[in-house]
């Protein structure tokens, strides 16, 4: 499977930079914090770092739909119900894809990226718009993954598409569509547009999240027969080595020294939790093999998972953490009764956030402990 160390582009130049502080990725920047006490700084600082209205450069969905800086919204975390809610939801729809391609396409492999949409989806839904019935929740769902979808290639592009391109027209009606939905259960909180932000942002994430631990557990079996992998720390090494939102990006609201560096008002400082994640700081284990996928190293009850910060910090921390986990955690735990087989290698696809492509497997029963 490829590995974000061997990937060039944006993600190869992140990983490369020096762990010294801060670190300008070209004359003019963007400039990188690339210790963790100033990656804290700059996502819990919001008066010197703003969010950014149009983030297609860096690959965060949660912000793609405006253009302007000030005035992001802060989602507040999800209720525990909420949460439950979505869970449940999540474990039926996870049957019932599972159950919908062996019964249309039993010869073909599963793609994890396909078969993660609905649940993700609809689990997302569920736990975000609680007043819902199902029939309308499912409608919502499904303009979700169509704006989604849509927006792939306004995220993707090299360039920022003209206001009238196809993209931006096709991006444009999908949204809508799926605002005009939201409207009925939008209040002065929480706007359609702002429902429909935090749906695309709760939905493609855990998406590509999934389609990486699907992999990374294909790519390394238990040793033994009966043995299994804890699911939650297979979430948790996942989330460390392959974070879906992989670079976040903040802007500087007037000149900020950033660890002895001045850096101009209106200048793109990252965050990288991919970059962090690789910290001997932050991560138990042989400093020689922090690139390796070992879901053990989290035994050591002296660091924190997390702390490279894949759920951000401060007021724009992903509100929907706890249910992104959820959802993770179920797929983890039942990987662990299948073989899973790779039926081709993985690469990282750069062009939303980070990818696996493909991620195309079979599956057999795991066998039992020998007697």
């Amino acid at each position: 499977m490829g590995s974000a160390e061997s990937a060039g582009g944006r993600l190869g130049a992140v990983l490369s930079a020096p762990r010294t502080g801060a670190v300008a990725l070209g004359p003019h920047g963007p400039w990188l914090a690339t210790t963790p006490g100033l990656a804290k700084r700059v996502l819990t600082d919001p008066a010197s770092f703003d969010f950014p209205g149009d983030v297609s450069r860096s690959g965060d969905l949660s912000g793609s739909t405006g253009d302007t800086r000030s005035g992001h919204t802060v989602f507040a975390p999800l209720a525990a119900e909420d949460v439950a809610r979505g869970r449940a939801v999540f474990g039926d729809e996870w049957r019932a894809a599972l159950l919908a391609h062996d019964r249309s396409e039993p010869a073909t492999p599963y793609d994890a990226m396909a078969l993660l949409r609905r649940p993700v989806a609809r689990s997302t839904a569920a736990a975000v718009l609680p007043g819902l019935a199902t029939p309308e929740r499912d409608l919502v769902a499904d303009l979700v993954l169509a704006w989604v979808d849509a927006l792939g290639p306004v995220i993707a592009a090299r360039r920022p598409p003209h206001r009238w391109s196809r993209a931006r027209r096709a991006e444009r009606v999908t949204r809508v569509a799926l605002e005009d939905a939201l409207d009925p259960v939008a209040d002065r909180d929480r706007s359609a547009t702002q429902l429909a932000t935090m749906l695309a942002a709760g939905t493609q994430v855990p998406v590509a999240a999934g389609a990486w631990l699907i992999a990374w557990l294909a790519q390394h079996p238990s040793e033994a027969p009966g043995e299994t992998v804890d699911p939650v720390h297979a979430v948790w090494e996942t989330l460390r080595l392959t974070p879906p939102t992989w670079v976040t990006a903040r802007i500087t609201t007037a000149d900020v020294d950033l660890d002895g560096q001045l850096v101009p008002q209106g200048r793109v400082v990252l965050v990288s939790p991919l970059l962090l994640g690789r910290s001997e700081e932050l991560v138990p284990g042989d400093g020689e093999r922090l690139a390796d996928f070992d879901p053990a190293r989290w035994t050591d009850p002296d660091r924190r998972p997390g702390a490279w910060l894949p759920f951000g910090a401060g007021p724009h921390a992903c509100p929907g953490r706890t249910l992104g986990l959820a959802q993770l955690v179920h797929v983890a735990q039942w990987a662990s009764a299948q073989e899973i087989a790779l039926v081709e290698d993985v690469s990282v696809d750069q062009s939303r956030g980070i990818l696996p492509s493909p991620c195309r497997f079979t599956l057999a029963p795991r066998r039992g402990p020998s007697p």
